[in-house]
């Protein structure tokens, strides 16, 4: 009897220490662990909102970069193995819910409570001294050449390696596709010409473009845009069978685990909901072509489980997927 008294006053006793430091969150300062490399879209959008969260916190966040495996599987494993009290963050896109089909995630994306900053159309560019001054043009290239023509984009499974593949399926050319740790090092060797070709976001290419490093050739969504008085037409005008496959959009934030307290999470949305509302934000979102999202908790989960549906059978049927979605209770896109 003593034994089992003092067993339920234990666990009494821990129940009331968890309550205590959700209450007291954050007391010390909270570290962001951004899934892919430094530099690229979700890093520098993650160094934005996390650094306008810290003036509606008492702590400072700190943001580090752990990169490597598939989908960013490595950060993401490495943030889902650290105690779930909201003092670990992982900094993640909509590219992270392939992971689990490339193999090297075994959970869901349920297992995160996400937040979500936004995104930025995906473009199709080539380096500044290639040959090719339209999308028909570097179609017709790779169709004559299979493999040949080098395209950079960040790692497979992400949402820049998904849209070379989709633009392949849509089009019947083939390219030799080069991963990166992220889009920064992806379109650096564009520039550099270690490749010819680069699909990564318009946030993302924006600077080089302007500075005429990087040629644009198309927009992989229905419509095109206009980059300081240049049109970049849309790859859906040329070749409407892309339509079957995209367009597929960013989904760029954060997340904190599930199992997170209630008062965890609810301090993190107010601090996140005070960010985005924040003039810098809206300024740094509007000028880097970014579509604001601003979505958390149970909307943003939906969100994420909707990606994961849809990346992870997309994969499948294009024959980029090493393990089957069904498996892994992915259930198919509606």
């Amino acid at each position: 009897m003593r034994a089992t008294t003092t067993l339920a006053l234990g666990i009494a006793a821990a129940l009331t220490a968890t309550g205590a430091v959700a209450q007291d969150y954050p007391s010390r300062d909270i570290n962001a662990v951004v899934v892919w490399s430094a530099g690229g879209g979700t890093d520098t959008a993650n160094r934005l909102i996390l650094a306008e969260m810290q003036e509606n916190l008492p702590v400072r966040i700190n943001v580090t970069n752990r990169t490597g495996g598939v989908g960013g599987s490595v950060g993401m494993s490495y943030v889902f193995e650290q105690p779930a009290d909201g003092y670990t963050l992982a900094g993640i896109s909509e590219s992270v819910v392939t992971a689990g089909v490339q193999g090297g995630w075994d959970q869901r994306m349920d297992v995160w409570y996400p937040f979500i900053i936004g995104g930025s159309p995906d473009l199709v560019s080539v380096s500044s001294d290639a040959p090719w001054q339209s999308l028909a043009e570097l179609i017709e290239a790779a169709k004559a050449t299979p493999g040949e023509i080098r395209a950079g984009a960040s790692a497979a499974g992400s949402i820049h390696h998904l849209n070379l593949l989709a633009l392949e399926k849509g089009t019947g050319a083939t390219f030799n596709y080069i991963p990166y740790d992220g889009s920064a090092p992806a379109q650096n060797a564009a520039v550099a010409g270690e490749v010819q070709v680069i699909v990564t976001s318009l946030a993302e290419q924006q600077q080089l473009l302007q500075a005429g490093r990087l040629r644009p050739l198309a927009m992989l969504v229905p419509t095109g845009v206009e980059l300081n008085g240049e049109a970049i037409p849309s790859a859906f005008d040329s070749y409407p069978e892309l339509g079957e496959h995209l367009p597929i959009k960013q989904a760029i934030g954060f997340a904190v685990l599930d199992a997170a307290p209630d008062e965890v999470k609810a301090t993190l949305v107010e601090a996140f909901d005070a960010a985005m509302a924040s003039d810098k934000v809206q300024t740094w979102l509007d000028e880097n072509y970014y579509e604001a999202s601003g979505a958390s908790g149970d909307a943003a989960k939906e969100e994420f489980a909707r990606l994961e549906s849809l990346f992870a059978w997309t994969l499948h049927d294009l024959g980029a997927a090493s393990v089957d979605p069904a498996t892994l209770d992915i259930p198919k896109p509606n």
